[in-house]
């Protein structure tokens, strides 16, 4: 939005034609206008409309050929969600018309679905950036005085008893005095966020009445989840602005989990929401020997195709935008191997990292990779370029045996106390570029580590098969809480 109306812009390389399709509510089923855009330079079809401003709700229908086998799946019967869009209305309510293709058929998805799913499908929404920043500046503290709290935005505030109740939950609440307080006298000097991207409850949880909790299954790139806004429809990017510049007051970073390695959609029997329908073959790893299947590194079904110039551009649009608009310190990459993978393998230059490293803008902030995916290959640790930081899960797995008392440790606890030369020495980095952690979302927590021995999962509904089975922890004589004085002080 430029004062006077809203360009649309997006691309699609093998698109015939692309509608605007403009709504008057979040829940509408039927467009209050729809036009056309133009097709422009180099796959980028675009339109400027005058009079638009925000708070416009909007979506896209895009033609082209359905055809699986060629990784073709263009359905203009489906709405679709602007991958730029800096808000989305709301969530994803989940209907058979949400498939791109006839679900339920014996064909599987040969043949498109011809249902219109727009009174299912959240919507893209035109916001006001402007926001008062006052003399808000990044903290810039250096990796060698660090201390990083992993949090979700909801689990860390929403029992709190006092934060406000309309806040619990929320960005709000995150920047309230009470959770200030508690991070401060901790020591911390950053906060990493798990996902806030706008992300998807997958269809299997929502009808078992469960929720993708962690949002690790983003949908929107540029757009703060609504779910931890007090109010949507745009409130998501000003509460997530105003969050950001309380926390740089109390000297505080903030660094977003970010998963770029794959999208909500699924594999090719999920859901059509907006990549797939803008795109498919540009934007996902597609199996070379039958483009109707997906090349799966991440364990969700599909994986973002970094190899395509536009596919990079999105994700780098995307990381400029959140340290230039929303002021961010930093990032965790998901499964960052898989931003690295071409039709061989994973890079061994891992030339993307090393981009983000000389930028001059994203080369300033935190830069932090999961070092691993589940793809061939996919464990990289040690073997990031200079100037980034990695999740050392070696020193977590090494200090827990040497807590509990495995015989053998002392050699591996000194090399991981001091920096783990070993792991990074050989690329010429220092003992900064390993983040040291105990616990972190993954499997245990630090109160389950001294509690339990073997995991009970059984309330997510999957028979305590999901998570990993070894914790590497100690429960001292009980598994789970129990009212001995002598083993809870042990506990402590």
């Amino acid at each position: 939005w430029d004062g006077a109306g809203v360009n649309f812009a997006l691309y699609s390389e093998n698109a015939t034609a692309v509608d605007l399709c403009l709504f008057d509510n979040p829940t509408d089923g039927i467009a209050s206008a729809q036009f056309p855009l133009i097709s422009g330079t180099d796959g980028v079809w675009h339109g400027f409309f005058d009079g638009i401003a925000p708070g416009q709700l909007y979506g896209y229908r895009v033609q082209g050929p359905y055809a699986p086998h060629d990784g073709h799946r263009f359905n203009p019967a489906k709405l679709l969600l602007d991958p730029y869009a800096k808000a989305i209305s709301g969530p994803v309510v989940w209907n058979d018309s949400l498939c791109g293709y006839a679900c339920g058929e014996s064909s599987q998805d040969e043949r498109p679905d011809l249902r219109d799913n727009a009174a299912f499908m959240p919507k893209s929404l035109v916001i006001d950036p402007a926001f008062d920043w006052e003399d808000d500046r990044p903290p810039r503290r250096p990796w060698n005085r660090t201390v990083i709290y992993e949090c979700h935005v909801k689990g860390l505030t929403i029992r709190h008893p006092d934060i406000p109740h309309r806040l619990r939950g929320t960005y709000l609440g995150l920047a309230s005095a009470p959770i200030l307080d508690h991070l401060t006298r901790l020591g911390v000097t950053a906060v990493e966020l798990l996902p806030v991207h706008q992300a998807v409850t997958e269809r299997r949880l929502a009808e078992l009445g469960l929720t993708n909790y962690w949002g690790y299954n983003t949908i929107g790139f540029f757009a703060p989840d609504g779910r931890f806004a007090t109010n949507g429809l745009g409130r998501q990017v000003d509460e997530f602005k105003t969050m950001v510049k309380i926390l740089h007051r109390a000297d505080l970073e903030v660094i977003l989990d970010v998963v770029y390695n794959h999208t909500a959609e699924g594999d090719q029997l999920g859901p059509t929401l907006s990549f797939r329908g803008f795109d498919n073959s540009v934007y996902y790893h597609l199996d070379p020997n039958d483009r109707r299947a997906y090349r799966n590194f991440t364990g969700c079904g599909n994986s973002l195709n970094m190899t395509h110039p536009r596919v990079r551009q999105l994700v780098i649009d995307s990381l400029y935008y959140w340290v230039r608009e929303m002021h961010v310190d930093g990032f965790r990459f998901d499964l960052a191997p898989t931003l690295a993978r071409d039709a061989t393998g994973v890079d061994g230059t891992l030339a993307f990292f090393a981009t983000l490293r000389d930028d001059p803008v994203l080369g300033q902030v935190k830069l932090i990779a999961e070092p691993w995916d589940v793809g061939e290959s996919g464990y990289r640790l040690g073997r990031f370029p200079p100037g980034w930081a990695e999740w050392n899960d070696r020193y977590r797995d090494t200090v827990r045996r040497f807590w509990r008392g495995d015989a053998g440790q002392i050699g591996a606890f000194a090399s991981r106390l001091t920096g783990s030369d070993d792991l990074f020495e050989p690329r010429e980095r220092g003992p900064c570029a390993g983040v040291n952690f105990v616990t972190s979302h993954d499997g245990f927590t630090l109160h389950d580590v001294v509690t339990f021995e073997r995991k009970h999962n059984e309330a997510n509904g999957e028979d305590n098969r999901d998570g990993g089975n070894e914790n590497v922890s100690r429960n001292w004589g009980v598994e789970g809480p129990t009212a001995d004085a002598a083993i809870n002080l042990l506990r402590e």
